[in-house]
């Protein structure tokens, strides 16, 4: 019997299609952009000229704006907040009328569709509230890439529910979009060195900043510290290179929260720290359970517009979220995937660090990650270009499944599996010998043609519930059979052990 109908038989696609909706916006703060010759601020000319208006003016343009966006009555507090952001720009003058506080707010504030372009490139994990689930049902969240204006990339996500047979039926989305906030955070001094140490010799003022400060500090004590450096020292170039290494770091760890309890689907998390300025991509998003509470952990990417670095999230309740960078030589490159548990006492994630295999990597903290073992490479015709993990390993009884990517002619990105040893994940027990899914038909086109890819799956039972991008643009489902899945890798390993 050939491989590929063996392979064809386990795979139930569905008729889930998520597509982008450019009518899914947030409002958030719009400055101006470069100031005026003679360093004349725009902003500040902007709010001279609603100054300007009469009271008529600004009533016909206040009516106006509230009949444009009367389906969002909750803009009246955005503006309110964005007015009080650029306030200190009047100076001595008199406050201005409530009305016209709230035009100047709206001609600071514009609309963000972050998938107006695209939605893809999604994972899904349990919810961490399983209420309101039926009998041999779970209730699940499914985080997506949003792509908008500028190919600029933010994570959304919806929640839904598995069936029985792995079908997902998704809830529909909250009314509106919302960005977080961000909040105080301490940072450690052990992850910070860290850091400067991926960027270099951390250097004599940096060393002399961070012995000033405790095993944690918060950003006040960080710039006391910098305040209290000699006048001399501050004077040489490279001193303020350190001191801006030093900010650029604690600006890359942040906390962020979202102000209301609105729906988990009306949350967007948007580039925040300097290393994301030009997106957060591709969310690997995996329950972790270490034997006590379970956390949430995504690895994603980030994208500053010339480099790229592998990031980490921390949720309990998708409610508020902490941003970490992660250091070590197997903290590189795009596409790390945290195994779900301790593997042996230490964390485990899959790493492609060097851009074209698959690794397993090892770390103490799950932020430096050091030592790495290679468990699959280019050699196949479907995958000759790179190859990587689709996500989060999955456990079974007989050992971690790990969805795989592959890169073939035409830039074809397909979709395979490999089963991991479980406690030795380093080795390496059966790889599917044809892809999973392959971008077939009508999946071939999108806004990047030929990619079939997912982010992380999640077992429900017996199945697999694959929830994968098309052509970088829209989103479906595919149900795998767990239990045929791997009965064809213990044949594949078996030929294997044969053939050797």
């Amino acid at each position: 019997m050939s491989v590929q109908p063996a392979v064809a038989e386990l795979v139930t696609t569905t008729d889930l299609l998520l597509c982008p909706d450019p009518a899914r916006v947030y409002a958030t703060l719009f400055m101006p952009g470069e100031e005026m010759p003679g360093d004349h601020s725009r902003a500040t000319a902007v709010i001279n000229r609603v100054l300007a208006l009469d009271d008529q003016e600004v009533a016909a343009a206040l009516i106006d704006l509230e009949s444009r966006f009367a389906d969002r009555p909750w803009l009246d507090a955005v503006f309110q907040q964005h007015f009080e952001t650029v306030a200190h720009r009047l100076g001595t003058q008199a406050a201005p009328s409530s009305n016209r506080q709230r035009l100047i707010g709206a001609y600071f504030t514009h609309d963000v569709a972050p998938e107006g372009a695209a939605l893809t490139n999604p994972s899904m994990v349990a919810h961490p509230d399983q209420s309101g689930a039926g009998a041999g049902e779970l209730r699940v969240i499914l985080s997506a890439r949003a792509i908008g204006e500028g190919h600029l990339s933010s994570i959304e996500f919806r929640t839904g529910t598995a069936g029985r047979d792995g079908h997902v039926r998704l809830d529909p989305p909250g009314e509106r979009l919302e960005e977080p906030v961000r909040q105080p955070v301490l940072y450690s001094r052990a992850a910070v060195m860290a850091q400067l140490r991926e960027l270099g010799s951390p250097g004599e003022t940096s060393q002399l900043i961070l012995d000033s400060l405790g095993d944690t500090f918060d950003r006040p004590a960080l710039e006391a510290a910098i305040g209290r450096l000699d006048a001399q020292l501050l004077s040489r170039q490279a001193s303020r290179d350190a001191i801006d290494r030093l900010r650029w770091i604690a600006d890359n760890r942040y906390r962020v929260s979202f102000p209301t309890a609105g729906m988990i689907s009306e949350r967007v998390l948007v580039p925040t720290g300097p290393s994301e300025l030009n997106g957060v991509e591709d969310a690997r998003f995996v329950r972790f359970d270490d034997g006590g509470r379970a956390t949430y952990f995504a690895t994603y990417t980030a994208y500053d517009g010339r480099r790229i670095c592998p990031q980490l999230l921390q949720t309990d309740d998708f409610g508020q979220f902490d941003a970490h960078q992660l250091s070590g030589p197997a903290a590189r490159n795009k596409g790390m995937a945290l195994f779900p548990r301790p593997v042996g006492g230490r964390r485990a994630c899959l790493s492609r660090w060097d851009r074209e295999r698959s690794f397993v990597a090892w770390s103490d903290d799950g932020l430096a990650w050091g030592s790495s073992t290679p468990i699959d490479d280019p050699s196949r015709p479907w995958g000759l270009i790179q190859v990587g993990n689709c996500g989060s390993p999955i456990e079974t009884e007989e050992g971690w499944i790990v969805l795989t990517h592959a890169v073939g002619p035409m830039r074809t990105y397909t979709i395979g599996a490999m089963l991991l040893d479980l406690d030795e994940p380093g080795r390496v027990i059966a790889t599917l010998p044809c892809p999973l899914l392959s971008p077939e038909g009508d999946q071939r086109s999108g806004y990047v043609p030929n990619v079939v890819y997912t982010c992380g799956a999640v077992r429900h039972g017996e199945h697999l519930v694959v929830p994968y991008g098309v052509g970088d643009r829209v989103i479906t489902v595919a149900v795998v059979d767990l239990p045929g899945l791997l009965a064809l890798l213990g044949r594949t390993s078996a030929r294997a052990a044969t053939v050797s």
